[in-house]
Formats: structure tokens, sequence, C-alpha cells
């Protein structure tokens, strides 16, 4: 029986097991798998779904899958899905109620979210700290989001830490991995060795440890703990972008630095970054009627502060150029979130610099203005 914090390993057969527990309890299971070429997080049923022998490769402006050349049996050998759990957890389009006519009025009937608890399996550490990043968001200076919380606090995460890294990684230098630090309640190592994988495995809750009781697992060895201790060293040392450790400082001394106005000739505001990030959260509200006019909905959907429209006041934008929109975004992204919720809204995912149409870098940006405060 294993304990909470010690190290024990199982085949990797033992995922069906674990899948099929995590139904038994009534979760639904959530995973990577392989879709439209791209690793998506979905619905898992079995372990066959997994994207066992597939990898990835992101860059600026690229992201290409394929199969890895030595037909691997990693189930967990690509870096991330091209969009991490904020789809699960803070979906992009949500009703907030509907309402029915009723004599001269209206009776309006909130939504109630009957959301069954779900199982993450696969969630990096970047993608865990963005998930820490939202928990104080939606629950903070006196708010609290209650469907993301509701689904939050029925969510079981089983961590992955990562073996290696893409090109446009840099959590390391944003201090969100990638060895996983605190949220999770089973955090695995993926070891392959002579053309087999096995999972060294580590309970950190009581819900993480009674998942565990169920599967055949044995004691991990010592060299077993010593490869799962180095793999996410191995992998921050691979990567090659880093954010400035004062990024805040610099762009809120540098509000009117003229490498606003040389990236906005790039930037498409196709809002891909904000899309595609973990931790943005902006929203607008639609009401919508039927011909009737005897009933109506409020929805609530993802928006990007890329949008012209996201601005809008009476009389106008209050950002109708580009150049006010990208430094809106990534002034609000690394230093004034700070201040409102005491932590940077970015993790080093790397995922809006891959999804860039045109390979904006934020970690180069931040770099570039600072380079320019200090004359160079």
């Amino acid at each position: 029986m294993p304990s909470i914090g010690a190290k024990v390993v199982f085949d990797a057969s033992e995922l069906d097991r674990l899948i099929a527990v995590l139904h038994q309890q009534g979760m639904q299971v959530l995973g990577p798998k392989v879709e439209d070429a791209a690793v998506v997080y979905a619905p898992l049923d079995s372990a066959a779904e997994l994207p066992t022998g597939w990898t990835d490769r992101s860059e600026a402006g690229t992201y290409r899958l394929s199969r890895t050349a030595d037909n691997s049996p990693a189930s967990f050998g690509y870096t991330l899905g091209v969009q991490g759990w904020k789809r699960v957890l803070y979906p992009p389009r949500q009703k907030l109620f509907h309402a029915e006519r009723a004599g001269s009025g209206f009776r309006v009937l909130r939504e109630h979210d009957p959301a069954q608890p779900m199982a993450f399996l696969g969630v990096r550490g970047c993608e865990l700290a963005a998930i820490r990043v939202q928990d104080a968001v939606f629950d903070s200076h006196g708010f609290s989001e209650s469907g993301y919380l509701g689904r939050r606090r029925q969510s079981l995460i089983i961590a992955v830490e990562c073996s290696h890294a893409a090109e446009t990684c840099f959590c390391a230098s944003a201090e969100a991995g990638p060895a996983v630090g605190a949220g999770a309640d089973i955090v695995l190592n993926e070891i392959v060795k002579d053309g087999i994988a096995r999972y060294v495995a580590e309970a950190r809750t009581e819900r993480g440890l009674a998942v565990l009781a169920h599967l055949a697992v044995e004691p991990a060895t010592s060299d077993e703990i010593d490869i799962a201790h180095r793999q996410p060293q191995d992998a921050a040392r691979q990567q090659t972008r880093s954010l400035d450790p004062d990024a805040a400082g610099v762009l809120a001394r540098n509000l009117e630095s003229p490498r606003w106005a040389q990236v906005a000739q790039r930037c498409l505001t196709c809002g891909n970054c904000t899309m595609v990030c973990p931790t943005c959260y902006c929203t607008t509200v639609e009401d919508v009627t039927d011909l009737s006019g005897n009933h109506a909905e409020r929805w609530r959907r993802w928006d990007s502060c890329f949008t012209i429209d996201y601005s809008y006041i009476h009389g106008g934008s209050v950002r109708n150029e580009t150049a006010s929109r990208y430094r809106q975004w990534i002034t609000h992204k690394l230093s004034t979130w700070h201040s409102q919720f005491g932590t940077s809204g970015c993790v080093g995912c790397g995922r809006c610099i891959a999804w860039c149409p045109v390979g904006i870098d934020i970690t180069e940006e931040v770099r570039a203005i600072r380079e320019a405060e200090q004359g160079r």
C-alpha cells in the first residue's frame, strides 16, 4: 500500500486500469489524444486513445505533430496540448441564464451547472501553474466565479512531469515548471527503457492515494527515482528562451516605448495568443431572443483585448490602434497582473509564440524594450 509522498512504479498496462478506476468513481476522464493533426485534451475511454508514439514540434509561428522516429512507446512524449485546461474549467461559451415571458413581464431562470466530477490526466507543470493563476483570478477581491470554482473543486489532477522541452518553452524562467508544483493529486514521470514505458508515481493528496491503491504498483528503485528527478531538470536545461526576471518593471517604465509601434507593424490583432493562453480570462456577454419574443438567453463567451470592440465605450473604442492593444495585453499579462492578483499572468508555456501567425515572441519583445531603455 503506497503512502503520500512515496515513489511507486507501475507498468503502462496499468494506465487502462487507472482510467477505469476513475470512471468507476463517477469521474469524466480528460486527457491527451490526437485529433486533427494535433494533441488536444478531450474525454478518454481507454489508454488506447493516448498519443502513444507521437511527438510535437513548436517554433515561432509553427506547430507540427509527427510520429516518433524510434516508434517510442511513450504516451506522453509530446510537450503540450494546443490548448490548456482552461477550456474545461472555464468553457469558451456558457449560458448564464434564460428568461421566459410571464404575463406582462419575464421570469428569469438561472442556469445550474450539473458538472460531473472530472479527472485531468497529463497536466504539465506550467499548466498546473496556470490553473493556480486562474484560481486567484476567479476567487479574489470579494469575487467568486461559481461555475469555475464548482468545476475546479470537483477536479482531480494527475500531472506528468516533462522529460524534454519544446523550442517555444520558457516555463523555467517563469518559475512555473517543468517540475510540477502545488495542486496535483498524483504526479507521474514516464520512463522509457529498452522499448518499455513505466511510470513513477507519487500521491500528493489522500484522493490521489486512494486512486493509486487500486493499481498494481511496487516501490520505485533508486535508479527510477533518480531518473524521475532528473527529467524536469533536463527539460529546463533544454529551454533556449527566457523571460526577463524584471519584465514587470521593464514594461511599467516603458509605456511610451517606440517598440510598441514596431511590433504593431507585424501584429494582426487576430487574438490567437489570448485564445491559446491558459490564463487569459476576458469575456463578453451576448443577449439573444427568439422571433416570438417569449424566450431570451444571456451567454458569456471568451473575448480578447485584441478585438477593437473589447474596449468600446460610449463614443468609441479606447484602443483603436494595434500598438495600444498589444501593449495592453503584454503589460497586463507580465506587469499589472502582479498588482492585481499577486502573480504573473504568464507561465511560460510558449503557446502564444507557436500560435502567432507571424511568430511574435513575448520574451523577445520584453528584451527589445529593455535594450532600448538601456540605449543599446
